[in-house]
């Protein structure tokens, strides 16, 4: 199976129609000068040597050098063939509060790029479990879903922000109604890391809990941010130009709300774990992992894609480097050749 790992860089190939067109006029604009110089046939008697083919063919080795050069930096990788992972694990959903209020910087660098470095803690520790992630606001928003792939799983995590969803607030009743439907191997024990500052604006949760917990749906709850609370900046390119108020004027204070996510962690069995201290997170969490069953099971994935681009830059250097080396004058043994039968002169 065959994949571009950058496509975007396909779009550099909008430059090879340019220089074709470009080829093209000057070539245009060559003959009607040659012409306007005097008799096209004389011409070319003055300038024997020149050869038009060569001329076409090291334009040729140009394109395509270049083009086998675009390709490279798109790194196309190959996979040879499907296999069977089996693997002895648990199925972990992570829910992302990605709301407003996670830009507070009560805890360094903020409240959401500290949950961001407990995920990806986290997902270090993992072996043989298969992770999804989910961002939540007013709403819930699925990012990745469930896969063994970690890298991928952190690659979708630092591109997650407070701009993937429209509607604000923390409705943790709808990161738990989606991460229910996330699940989708009955069989795996699961297990829901719900990460926010437990400031809740949604409705309440408790129906949500009931599902959970008929489904066998283990929720640990992580707090970020401090009881103390802090201001919401309002950044541009880096700079804050101000805070976030309310309809009065008055200066919006965030406060982690912790008691919310304790009763959420306590209605599954699960826990609660207070995230300013990312050590102490990974480490209970490590508890929590080893009391849960693990069941083994069996899934289809492509064996590992191995990197081509070596070949298509090899080969557009070569084109490239054989242009270098060609003149456009004619050789003396294509002349002999005479493939387009023309007339010598005596």
């Amino acid at each position: 199976m065959f994949q571009l790992e950058e496509s975007k860089y396909l779009y550099l190939l909008l430059i090879v129609p340019i220089v074709v067109v470009f080829f093209v006029f000057n070539f245009y604009w060559k003959t009607q000068k040659q012409k306007e110089f005097g008799d096209l046939d004389l011409v070319k008697k003055l300038i024997p040597e020149y050869s038009g083919f060569k001329s076409i063919l090291k334009f040729l080795f140009v394109v395509l050098g270049l083009s086998a050069v675009i390709i490279a930096l798109a790194n196309p990788r190959l996979g040879t063939k499907m296999e069977t992972i089996k693997r002895d694990g648990i199925d972990i959903v992570f829910a992302l509060d990605v709301s407003k209020s996670m830009l507070a910087e009560d805890v360094a660098p903020n409240r959401l790029e500290k949950s961001k470095q407990i995920i990806n803690q986290i997902i270090n520790n993992l072996q043989g479990d298969r992770i999804g992630l989910i961002a939540y606001a007013g709403s819930a928003y699925p990012i990745l879903p469930m896969t063994s792939d970690y890298s991928i799983g952190k690659m979708y995590l630092q591109n997650a922000n407070t701009n993937m969803l429209s509607s604000q607030g923390t409705a943790l009743n709808q990161a738990i109604n989606q991460a229910i439907n996330f699940f989708d191997d009955d069989q795996q024990s699961k297990l829901l890391i719900l990460i926010s500052d437990g400031e809740d604006h949604g409705d309440d949760s408790k129906e949500a809990l009931e599902i959970a917990k008929e489904k066998g749906i283990k929720i640990v709850t992580i707090s970020v941010g401090t009881t103390k609370g802090g201001q919401i900046p309002i950044k541009e390119n880096g700079k804050i130009l101000g805070y976030k108020k309310d309809s009065n004027g008055e200066t919006v204070i965030t406060k982690m709300n912790p008691e919310t996510l304790k009763l959420i962690a306590e209605a599954t069995k699960g826990k609660y774990l207070d995230g300013n201290n990312t050590k102490s997170v990974v480490d209970n969490l490590q508890i929590v992992l080893s009391s849960i069953e693990k069941n083994e099971s069996e899934t289809q994935q492509i064996a590992e894609f191995k990197t081509q681009y070596q070949w298509f830059l090899g080969l557009g250097f070569l084109l490239l480097f054989i242009d270098l080396l060609m003149f456009e004058r004619k050789t003396a043994w294509f002349q002999k050749l005479n493939l387009f039968k023309e007339k010598r002169d005596e």
